[in-house]
């Protein structure tokens, strides 16, 4: 009952990690307006992110454009953007493999054995995804962070830190907190099934020691009659 909990936990949060996977991968709040020195014009907010930018003009209108080109966004969004759509894939696979693994599920059988080493590849592949997704937001960040305090840039090419890269840090915690899991319950499965085998074998070496001790009385009695 215990071990049906903690894949039930250990589902949710692989649920949980693998949406945040997928909404870090879309949402345009990566780099966002820094509003220091002279730019504080407070009424017009700008996010960038992945897959584009976007203007929000005094919290009433946003306009967004879709980048023309690849090869115009910075090395550090390159990269991030197929590390994340690399992510994406590997939470969707790891969700579905974790489903196929749980102890409800019948179509991959009954055998506990099996179903454990179903959840330990879910629960690395869970982990690997929570490592490809804190890569490229800590990248960027490191990025952000080292243009702020560099005076040679300019200050309206200066941004923050944006929510999609807060989301980022949570989704990877969370991805790797379900990996964990996966992991420990497959443990406990393997640990369970051994003592389980062993009990019957004991069993079986006892019954084989009291015939062979009552057959040579058997055999005795035959003699003396």
């Amino acid at each position: 009952m215990a071990t049906y909990a903690l894949q039930i936990a250990g589902l949710v949060l692989g649920g949980v990690g693998m949406v945040g996977t997928v909404a870090v991968t879309v949402m345009p709040q990566w780099r966002v307006s820094a509003f220091i020195g002279s730019n504080i014009v407070v009424f017009e907010n700008l996010w960038e992110g992945l897959w584009m930018n976007c203007m929000r003009h005094a919290n009433i209108r946003m306009q967004c454009k879709i980048y023309d080109s690849l090869l115009a966004l910075s090395p550090d969004l390159q990269a991030s953007r197929g590390l994340m759509c690399a992510a994406s894939a590997l939470s969707f696979l790891a969700f579905m493999t974790a489903v196929l693994g749980m102890k409800c599920t019948r179509c991959t059988g009954d055998d506990e054995k099996v179903k454990g080493y179903i959840l330990l590849t879910a629960g690395v592949v869970f982990i690997v995804t929570g490592l490809v997704v804190l890569v490229p937001v800590s990248w960027v960040a490191n990025s952000i962070i080292r243009d702020f305090y560099n005076p040679i840039v300019d200050i309206a090419q200066k941004r923050e830190l944006g929510e999609a890269l807060y989301v980022g840090w949570t989704t990877a915690l969370v991805l790797i907190a379900g990996g964990a899991l996966f992991c420990c319950v497959s443990c406990c499965n393997e640990k369970s099934s051994s003592y389980r085998y062993s009990i019957p074998s004991h069993r079986t070496t006892q019954k084989s020691y009291h015939m062979e001790k009552k057959s040579p009385s058997v055999y005795s009695k035959s003699q003396y009659v």
